[in-house]
């Protein structure tokens, strides 16, 4: 007996430890250090009134039911420093201006893309993280800061499951929010700052409000991670978009018999002239602005409601109520549609070699303009760049985020859905399914096509858009298309220069390596520092304290694919080998296509 115990000792002093450990890595992520730049420049991309607009403009997501004044009066676990302070969120990557101050459209001075909405009839604003803290991106270089604005992010936003190693932006604000409600002195301290007056009479409701937001990421937080969904690392500027929207959608709200692995982590893309591509996402799979904005919306935690009270599938108007604002999206779709690509800043990076760039231009012609120079075509009134889509046989880059699309099958039956009423919704499928649909059997882009015809539809009644205006918000009066191709786009590369890291998967971390064979590019390197390398045309790889690293050996990491070297065509090689001299002359190109510098080249 005594055995017995001494051994039940051992096993609870290890559990504590571990639990220990756990707590202590989670309240303590390790974090990049945050040293404000010198300066901070913004191109001529648009009016600082339409950036305004893009940064603060809310898109209807209410992260978990989390309350804006709840998020900017938390603490950190172990001390009384505010979680949201700029100088601590920028950390995590989110971008902060060093001069800003609150603002009517930012009050509690949160970083790019953080911003609040009301829901109609509730007095209730939701913290609410918006496109731009996604799309918009940061170089530095000497001290300087460049922001660029459409371009990707650079932050650890999605993931809430715990790990020793932390940096997490999820995972850090669940250890906030539960070491403001379990420890009594942080929450009264919380509570006196939330409610001011209204203390004696809200208190005990703001518990009760506050648990409930609590246990919501806490069940994500134990779902995904007992259940394995995220099994490669996201880490700084990548997440698995359809992953995580197909879980959320198919798994959370219909049935656990729903829930995929997802392995396939993509960059966020740049966002300039994408409303002139007649396919957007990385694989080629959307079509109308609106519907690919309402996705959005519902993948960052938009609210969406497919059954009653009583647990019975929503019928007829019914269908879906969520907390999506179309109006908001619309303006933010027509803010994007100002936006210019990005210029080289000669001042901050320094000057063009014109005539190595003319070389350049002749060596792009011969081997990029294929692919990157895509026709354009008129369709009602507009000009549509018809972008190339690449089997991933032919551009041989990592296949998992093509495949799980093409592959990954939910059982939507439990909607009860009736094929001649989906016939009637404005949904296009590509190519035109021969067979009949299989509701228990449908794949992620069919199911969140019609999942997004009857939330945007519901949504455009509730806000009370006409009919005929529907056409215009939706953008081009375009049907929600959806392709479903083993097979990425290759994309117009007017400003590529700041949109680091590279290929679908961030895998290849400079435009250098991207133009060499596959031998010569990075097995490993560090992700999430800001410090552009201006002659590479990329981020600095290097380690640094708190840097994540992406290892390329891991499925949904390769770096394989988009190749220049000796051999057949195929498989990954696209063009022959290029030389070193020729890469250098393609990339002293890059930085000035499509900008007012490419028309000051000489002519060979």
């Amino acid at each position: 007996m005594r055995l017995f115990y001494r051994l039940l000792l051992v096993l609870v002093v290890a559990l504590a430890v571990v639990l220990g450990l756990v707590i202590y890595f989670t309240a303590n992520p390790k974090l990049p250090a945050y040293t404000p730049p010198q300066k901070l420049h913004y191109l001529d991309q648009w009016s600082p009134a339409d950036r305004q607009t893009y940064y603060f403009t809310p898109q209807g997501t209410q992260v978990k039911g989390l309350h804006y004044d709840w998020f900017s009066a938390l603490e950190l676990p172990f001390s009384q420093q505010r979680f949201a302070a700029p100088e601590y969120l920028a950390r995590f990557g989110f971008l902060v201006d060093p001069a800003q101050q609150a603002s009517p459209a930012n009050p509690a001075n949160l970083p790019v893309g953080f911003t609040r909405h009301q829901n109609p009839g509730s007095d209730t604003q939701y913290l609410d993280i918006t496109c731009a803290a996604c799309h918009t991106g940061e170089l530095r270089y000497k001290g300087q800061a460049l922001r660029i604005d459409g371009a990707p992010a650079q932050h650890v936003l999605p993931s809430s499951v715990p790990t020793l190693r932390g940096g997490s932006f999820g995972q850090a604000l669940v250890a906030s929010l539960a070491a403001t409600y379990y420890n009594p002195w942080k929450f009264e301290r919380f509570a006196r700052t939330v409610l001011g007056e209204r203390y004696d009479e809200q208190h005990k409701q703001l518990r009760t409000d506050f648990k409930a937001s609590l246990d919501n990421f806490l069940a994500v937080a134990w779902n995904d991670t007992h259940r394995g969904l995220y099994p490669t690392l996201e880490g700084p500027g990548r997440t698995d978009a359809f992953g995580r929207i197909a879980n959320a959608s198919f798994g959370d709200a219909i049935s656990p018999d729903n829930y995929r692995v997802a392995d396939a982590p993509v960059d966020y893309p740049h966002l300039w002239d994408m409303w002139t591509f007649d396919w957007v996402q990385w694989n080629g799979s959307a079509k109308q602005p609106m519907a690919r904005n309402v996705g959005e919306a519902l993948g960052v935690g938009a609210t969406l409601n497919f059954f009653d009270s009583n647990g019975q599938p929503l019928q007829g108007d019914a269908r879906y109520p969520s907390s999506v604002r179309v109006h908001d999206l619309y303006l933010i779709e027509q803010t994007l549609q100002k936006l210019k690509p990005p210029t080289w800043p000669e001042t901050l990076f320094g000057t063009i070699d014109k005539p190595l760039a003319a070389k350049g231009r002749a060596l792009f012609a011969e081997n990029c303009a294929a692919c990157h120079v895509p026709p354009e075509v008129e369709e009602n009134g507009r000009m549509v760049k018809q972008l190339r889509m690449l089997p991933v046989d032919v551009i041989g880059t990592d296949p998992n985020t093509a495949n799980n699309i093409a592959d990954n099958r939910y059982d939507l039956s439990a909607l009860q859905w009736d094929p001649a009423e989906l016939s009637q919704l404005d949904v296009t499928l590509s190519p035109t399914p021969e067979a009949p649909l299989d509701m228990s059997n449908l794949s992620v882009a069919k199911g969140l096509a019609y999942v997004t015809a009857f939330v945007e539809d519901h949504a455009y009644r509730q806000a009370g858009v006409s009919p005929e205006e529907r056409a215009r918000l939706n953008g081009y009066g375009l049907p929600i298309g959806v392709m479903e191709l083993r097979a990425y786009k290759a994309r117009p590369l007017d400003g590529i220069w700041a949109t680091a890291p590279f290929l679908h998967n961030g895998s290849v971390p400079t435009i250098y390596q991207l133009l060499s064979p596959q031998s010569e590019r990075d097995i490993t390197f560090y992700r999430g520092s800001f410090e552009y390398d201006p002659r590479h045309l990329g981020y600095r790889t290097e380690a640094f304290d708190g840097g994540f690293v992406l290892d390329t050996r891991v499925s949904g990491n390769h770096n394989s694919g988009h190749e220049f070297r000796a051999g057949p065509r195929g498989n990954g090689v696209i063009g022959r080998l290029l030389q070193p001299e020729e890469r250098w002359a393609l990339l002293e190109y890059l930085k000035v296509l499509g900008g007012p510098l490419e028309q000051q080249l000489p002519t060979p």
